[in-house]
């Protein structure tokens, strides 16, 4: 599948090994997720210090859902 997405011209892929049910769980309780850290653009970052709109296009995409 990864050798597929890359003849179609993708050029890297990252992976978030984490189900949507704990990123709306950390949406709503934060203070317990500190340590959820996810791939995003190409670096790692806390999730609970990101935007709103960003968790939720990374819940969305963890889904395979649009936005």
């Amino acid at each position: 599948m990864i050798q597929t997405l890359f003849a179609l011209g993708a050029f890297y892929v990252q992976f978030n090994c984490v189900s949507s049910e704990v990123l709306r769980a950390a949406q709503k309780t934060p203070e317990n997720y500190k340590d959820l850290l996810v791939r995003v653009a190409g670096y790692s970052t806390q999730f609970v210090n990101l935007s709103r709109s960003m968790q939720d296009a990374i819940i969305a995409r963890t889904e395979h859902t649009e936005l």
